[in-house]
C-alpha cells in the first residue's frame, strides 16, 4: 500500500499524529553572549531532507511544500530532560539536469538552519528538471557538508526521497551510509513507487544500513485533508500575528514581507498547510530574532538603546527609550495572546481531525508501525514526547 508523504517523510524523526505543539509557555533558552554550560545546553534535532528534483518528481516536491509545517509541529513535541530541542533543517536537491555533472547533479539549498520561513521559501522555489539521481553521492555530500552535532544524545537524521535505483552514480551508497552511521546519523529512505520496486532497487537496503526506516509512497497521491471548523480562525490568527512583528535593521522589512509570502504559499498549497503553519508560528521553534524586535529582546540578541532610529519601524522613531520599550512589550503581550488562542484551536482541531480520520483511514497498520519505529529513533537518544 502506498502512503502519502505526510506519513512517511516524518522519518525526519517522530511521525506522530499532529498534536498541540509547544506554544508560548514553552520558550527556548535565551541566547546570550556568554559561553553556554555544556551540561545545560539544549538538546538538538538536526534534519537533512534530500529531495529528488528530476523531471518526474513534481508530485514529491508538491507534497514536501504542503507537509513542511506538519513536520515542524511534530518536532516541537519532543523534550529531553524537560527542555525543548534546538530544531534545525537542511535541504539538498539532487537529480536535476541543470546542475553540472561535475557537481554530481546535486546542490545544498540550505545548511542546517532554524529559519523556518527560509526553509518554506526554498521549497516553494524548487523546480524539477530531468537528470541523473546519485543517492550515494548526495548522502555523502550531506554527511560531510553539514555541521552535525557530536553529542551522542542529539538526534541527527537524513531523509532521502526519490524514484531511481539507489545504486546510481560513482559513489557507493553503502560507503556513504556507513560514514553517516559512524557520525551517529540515522538514514531514512522514501521510495516514490511501489514497495517491491523500492526493495529491488536497494532503497530498503539503504534504510537498513542507515539504521532507519524504509518508506514507499505514491508521490502523485493527494494527502487526505479533513476540513476542520478551526481552520478559518487559525488562518486569520496567523495573519494577525504578523502585525505583532516589529521589523528592524536593513533586512527587517524584506524579512517581514517574506513572512507574509510564506503565509500566502501555505494558503496556495491548500489542504491543512495554513492551519499547520499557524501552529508552527505559535511554537517555540519559530523565532525571528535577526529581524524582529520582540524576539531579539526576548533572546538578548540586541539592545534596544543600541539600535538607530532609522533602523526601527517608522512608528517607533522619535520616541523615548521608555516609549519604545512599551511598544515592544505591547506587541509581545498581543503575540502571546494570539499564540495561546492558536494553541487552544490547534488542540481542538487535532481532536476533530483524529475523530474524522478514524472513519476515513482504511488501513492504519503501516502508519502505526512506522510511528512506533520512528519514535524509537528519538527515544534511543533520550527524547520523550508530549501526550496527545
Amino acid at each position: 500500500m502506498r502512503r502519502p508523504l505526510a506519513a512517511l517523510i516524518a522519518a525526519a524523526g517522530l511521525a506522530l499524529p499532529l498534536a498541540l505543539c509547544a506554544f508560548a509557555q514553552d520558550t527556548a533558552v535565551p541566547k546570550t553572549a556568554a559561553s553556554p554550560d555544556p551540561a545545560k545546553a539544549r538538546p538538538r534535532i538536526q534534519l537533512a531532507i534530500l529531495l529528488d528534483t528530476s523531471g518526474s518528481m513534481d508530485g514529491l516536491i508538491a507534497q514536501a511544500k504542503t507537509q513542511i509545517w506538519a513536520i515542524v509541529n511534530q518536532m516541537t513535541r519532543a523534550k529531553m530532560n524537560g527542555q525543548r530541542p534546538e530544531f534545525r533543517v537542511a535541504l539538498y536537491e539532487y537529480g536535476k539536469q541543470t546542475i553540472p555533472a561535475s557537481e554530481g547533479y546535486l546542490r545544498q539549498i540550505l545548511p542546517l538552519t532554524d529559519d523556518l520561513d527560509e526553509v518554506s521559501a526554498q521549497l516553494f522555489a524548487l523546480k524539477t528538471n530531468g537528470g541523473e539521481e546519485y543517492c550515494g553521492r548526495v548522502i555523502k555530500a550531506a554527511t560531510e557538508g553539514l555541521s552535525w552535532s557530536e553529542s551522542p544524545t542529539d538526534l541527527r537524521v537524513i531523509v532521502i526521497a526519490g524514484n531511481e535505483p539507489f545504486t546510481q552514480g560513482d559513489v557507493d551508497y553503502r560507503n556513504s551510509i556507513a560514514a553517516a552511521v559512524k557520525k551517529g546519523i540515522v538514514v531514512n529512505t522514501i521510495f516514490c513507487g511501489n514497495e517491491t520496486e523500492g526493495i529491488n532497487t536497494n532503497w530498503r537496503d539503504g534504510a537498513l544500513r542507515g539504521e532507519g526506516t524504509y518508506g514507499f509512497i505514491d508521490q502523485n497521491a493527494a494527502s487526505v485533508h479533513i476540513e476542520a471548523p478551526q481552520d478559518k480562525e487559525l488562518t486569520e490568527l496567523s495573519g494577525k500575528m504578523n502585525t505583532t512583528y516589529l521589523a528592524y535593521g536593513s533586512a527587517g522589512r524584506a524579512m517581514a514581507e517574506r513572512q507574509a509570502v510564506q503565509d500566502s504559499n501555505a494558503r496556495v498549497a491548500g489542504a491543512a498547510a495554513p492551519a499547520q503553519r499557524a501552529a508552527s508560528k505559535a511554537s517555540y521553534a519559530y523565532q525571528n530574532s535577526t529581524w524582529d524586535l520582540v524576539d531579539a529582546l526576548k533572546y538578548n540578541t540586541v539592545k534596544l538603546e543600541d539600535i538607530k532610529d532609522e533602523d526601527l519601524p517608522e512608528a517607533m522613531r522619535g520616541k523615548t527609550l521608555e516609549q519604545k520599550r512599551a511598544m515592544v512589550d505591547a506587541a509581545a503581550k498581543e503575540r502571546d495572546a494570539i499564540r495561546a488562542r492558536i494553541g487552544e484551536l490547534s488542540l481542538a482541531r487535532e481532536k476533530y481531525v483524529a475523530d474524522q480520520m478514524k472513519a476515513k483511514s482504511s488501513d492504519p497498520t503501516l502508519e502505526a508501525a512506522l510511528t512506533k519505529a520512528l519514535r524509537e529513533q528519538a527515544e534511543k537518544r533520550g527524547f520523550a514526547f508530549d501526550k496527545p
